[in-house]
């Protein structure tokens, strides 16, 4: 009986903190448009404390004048990083747009012999099926138009989006780093404040379930930003040795596929391999289908090593919570499974679950 009640009592735990943890996930992804600024800034005031703390230790200035200095030194090197990576981008774009006009102008005697040889095939065959085909391919340029003129009007209204958007992400960005200087500079008085109201029995408790909730949601966020690294960095210098055109453009794509369920590092390699082999450059395409295998193979192996070590979990709940959030609702059923495991882990450790 006494067990039974034990089983009970801990449903009742379980069952409170998966609709409590629903709850706050939901609502936090549904009003994100709306904090968005305030929850970068506490993100990017939990990485600045410590170089804050050193600073006021190291050089015997105030609280505010560190922060102040920590947050401008932040916000430089990501601004520089952000800016250059903007000019690289467009610069590649560029070539790639002045390349592909280039290249249509310089073969347009060679589209036109294929033309030729297609129609002169084209001639040979059943008239019946000359029209079924015509009929076939009728409908499939029509439907190749009007998916053309879908693409052409979704880059127009994204580039015109984003263009009547710049006094937005400008007001994101100047609220998120006031945001970032007050919350740094008032992170350690706030948690001072904050441990006054709580009973004397309590304090180690809360102190250590906020020390293992951060370490563990920053190393969730370190060890999935080490794996996307890696695929960013392995797919730069393989396609820089095998001589890839756009490989930094390439090389982004394939570490945001990387993230996306479903598409994959594939989604890049694939075709670049098949480029390559029309043209009969069967080293290239034999070479990029090896790296794609060792970048596939490396992240396999890395991805539940490095998660799992980082959260102190184990690779099967990590794949698990990976493969179930995926079927369920791609990467935000991911998130909300992963971060369940975590916090669930995290709330057994404390002994509250």
């Amino acid at each position: 009986m006494k067990y039974l009640n034990t089983l009970l009592e801990k449903i009742d735990k379980v069952a409170i903190f998966f609709i409590l943890y629903t709850l706050i996930f939901v609502t936090f992804f549904k009003t994100i448009n709306y904090t968005l600024p305030f929850v970068l800034a506490f993100i990017f005031a939990l990485l600045l404390q410590k170089p804050t703390k050193f600073m006021v230790n190291k050089f015997k200035i105030k609280n505010s004048i560190s922060a102040i200095l920590t947050t401008f030194l932040f916000f430089a090197i990501i601004i520089l990083i952000t800016t250059l990576g903007i000019i690289s981008l467009t610069n590649e774009a560029i070539q790639l747009v002045k390349n592909t006009q280039v290249y249509i102008t310089q073969n347009s005697n060679l589209i036109d012999k294929y033309m030729n040889i297609l129609k002169d095939s084209y001639e040979r065959v059943d008239p019946y099926i000359i029209d079924t085909i015509k009929s076939n391919m009728s409908n499939s340029i029509s439907k190749l138009s009007n998916i053309t003129a879908q693409i052409i009007t979704s880059i127009v209204t994204w580039i015109i989006n984003f263009f009547s958007s710049i006094p937005s992400i400008i007001m994101i960005i100047v609220f998120t780093f006031l945001s970032t200087y007050f919350f740094t500079r008032d992170l350690t008085s706030a948690k001072k404040k904050f441990l006054h109201i709580i009973p004397s029995g309590s304090t180690n408790k809360v102190l250590y379930m906020y020390s293992e909730t951060k370490k563990m949601l920053v190393n969730y966020v370190l060890s999935y930003s080490i794996v996307v690294s890696i695929t960013f960095l392995e797919t730069l210098i393989g396609f820089s040795i095998f001589g890839v055109k756009y490989a930094l453009i390439l090389s982004i794509l394939s570490a945001i596929f990387d993230v996306l369920p479903v598409l994959g590092t594939a989604t890049v390699y694939i075709p670049i391999a098949i480029y390559y082999a029309l043209y009969n450059n069967w080293i290239k395409a034999i070479g990029i289908l090896i790296l794609y295998a060792v970048v596939f193979i490396v992240r396999q192996i890395l991805e539940p090593k490095i998660v799992s070590s980082s959260l102190g979990l184990h690779p099967v709940a990590i794949l698990a919570a990976i493969f179930i959030g995926l079927k369920i609702n791609g990467i935000a059923g991911m998130f909300y499974c992963m971060f369940l495991v975590i916090f669930y882990s995290i709330l057994k450790t404390i002994k509250i679950l």
